[in-house]
């Protein structure tokens, strides 16, 4: 191969490869899942071809769906103990995940609305279907002067995606419904 004929392959090969490249970059259009037609820009960005389709709310797409399963946490029963007051509760994880770790706040509250106290009640590892049960003692306050249970915090779970680095704040008791007692009032 002479120089001059290699200089014309190198030139017809990056005049090849630059027209690759070119085309790579093209702007393309697909079809959403939604059935939409979408143009995908080589800058990056996009756009929607569909005007009658794109012209739903922006406010019905951003809020999330609400989770089709959620743990239950429900209060069994109450008792008297020495200096105290004790709960019995359950956990029933209908996640289909496991709760590694759970450790909500229980804050006992009196009839005026005041906390009389506060304590961290753990719960895991509870595999998917499984039940967890806990037993929660109040001290210094007794059960006729509990008027009402609530469950708060919670936010350094881990489970699922969740772990204690997760923002923003309220997203793992998100996942947990606190189921009504006869015993008490007991909520979130």
């Amino acid at each position: 191969m002479t120089i001059a004929q290699f200089y014309k392959f190198a030139v017809l090969t990056l005049g090849i490869f630059i027209a690759a490249q070119h085309a790579a970059w093209a702007d393309v259009e697909v079809r959403g899942p939604d059935g939409r037609r979408i143009l995908l820009k080589d800058n990056g960005t996009w756009q929607a071809l569909d005007a009658e389709v794109s012209a739903a709310p922006p406010a019905a797409e951003a809020a999330p769906a609400p989770p089709m399963h959620l743990a239950e946490l429900q209060m069994l029963q109450r008792t008297d103990i020495p200096g105290g007051c004790g709960f019995s509760l359950t956990l029933h994880n209908k996640l289909p995940y496991e709760i590694r770790s759970l450790v909500p706040e229980f804050s006992a509250l009196r009839a005026n609305g005041v906390v009389y106290t506060s304590l961290g009640l753990g719960f895991g590892p509870v595999k998917p279907g499984d039940t967890y049960r806990r037993d929660l003692r109040l001290m210094g306050i007794a059960c006729q002067d509990i008027a009402r249970l609530q469950v708060r915090g919670g936010d350094r779970c881990d489970m699922g995606a969740l772990n204690k680095f997760s923002e923003p704040n309220g997203q793992c008791l998100a996942l947990v419904k606190v189921l009504p007692s006869e015993v008490l009032t007991f909520n979130k």
